[in-house]
């Protein structure tokens, strides 16, 4: 590997909100099928079969006084103090979101000021040359972000880029729609340095857009209750059409950013995925390195964490990430020389994919 200037994680933070929401709590819920029609069998048939499917047991849920700029103030906040840096010397602060600051009790989305501006407002910076602005990317935002920064440095335009996902996704779910146990809330945030070395930092990085019949897979609609008359909008999926794309396409965009890397499959010591389903993400992971002609995935290269915190959109990677490098999720690590792959499917429909070494 040739010396140069890299983008390189010089810290990481998070956020992961108090309030534990267990599957339980939906057992009072009604909910309906996409075409309204009641849902008969029992909730807790239900909400088995979801836990079965998605392998989600709980999530987590802000408080009622925060709001997603609150979220991504704190885990901003987690990343600069365990850098060490001064904030002023941020070039760039790039937020990833996707219905910017919700308060509670309603779905009004509310992105005047961005999210960027208001998260450097709470950090105190005075800098007018830390430029400040959102991303909205669907749930591979906070990555498409990272990939941005690394554009932002390899052209010597910025030395330090601060990257946040957050998100309150509880805020925009249909309680008539089982899908709406899948969401939850939270940040995660980097920080990436230039520096110019032979070896650590992005490797490199794949994006696709796929909108011919996928654009509308992920979209905002009216509640599933046709008796439920609201103005509101919320969050809503064709799960199955998702999950056919996912495994379609993740793996090749995975395997396009490794072979721009020059990497093998088999150097790859974590794949850091979105977590939205756990079964689709462990087909993923199958069919990544069924591509490269291994029938059996190794172990403990996919940690998860999708079980007790939900898919947090934007958060779920940076969050995974700040947990494994702070030695916060079981045996997990990641260890200096490391090769690992970060990737995320969500809204747009939307696929990224980006190769670090650490």
């Amino acid at each position: 590997m040739s010396t140069s200037i890299k983008s390189v994680i010089i810290a990481t933070g998070s956020f992961i909100p108090e309030n534990i929401i267990p599957n339980s709590d939906f057992l009072e819920n009604r909910f309906y099928e996409k075409n309204g029609e009641p849902i008969v069998r029992d909730n807790s048939e239900i909400i088995q079969k979801f836990q079965d499917i998605t392998e989600i047991e709980e999530r987590r849920y802000a408080n009622t006084e925060h709001k997603a700029s609150d979220l991504g103030y704190f885990a901003a906040l987690d990343a600069i103090n365990s850098s060490g840096i001064d904030p002023e010397s941020l070039d760039y602060i790039i937020v990833a979101h996707n219905f910017g600051d919700i308060t509670a009790g309603s779905t009004r989305v509310d992105v005047l000021p961005t999210l960027g501006s208001r998260i450097k407002n709470k950090l105190g910076i005075q800098n007018p040359d830390c430029v400040a602005y959102d991303l909205p990317f669907g749930c591979p935002g906070w990555l498409q972000g990272m990939i941005q920064a690394d554009y932002f440095i390899r052209s010597g335009d910025a030395k330090r880029i601060l990257v946040i996902g957050t998100e309150t996704l509880s805020r925009v779910t249909d309680p008539h729609d089982r899908d709406s146990m899948i969401f939850s809330d939270g940040a995660g945030a980097t920080i990436l340095e230039a520096k110019i070395t032979d070896s650590e930092g992005i490797i490199s990085h794949k994006t696709q857009t796929h909108t011919v019949s996928e654009v509308n897979y992920l979209f905002s609609g009216g509640s599933s209750n046709p008796d439920f008359i609201t103005e509101e909008q919320y969050i809503k999926m064709d799960g199955r059409k998702i999950y056919e794309y996912a495994l379609k396409n993740v793996p090749l965009v995975i395997q396009q950013s490794l072979d721009k890397a020059k990497i093998d499959v088999r150097d790859v010591k974590k794949v850091l995925v979105h977590q939205a389903n756990g079964k689709m993400d462990e087909a993923i992971l199958k069919r990544l390195f069924k591509l490269n002609g291994i029938t059996e995935a190794p172990t403990n290269v996919m940690p998860m964490t999708i079980a007790s915190l939900g898919n947090s959109s934007v958060a779920t990677v940076p969050t995974l990430l700040d947990l494994i490098l702070k030695n916060k999720l079981g045996d997990h690590q990641i260890n200096k020389g490391d090769i690992v792959v970060f990737t995320s499917v969500g809204a747009g429909m939307n696929i990224n994919s980006m190769v670090y070494k650490f």
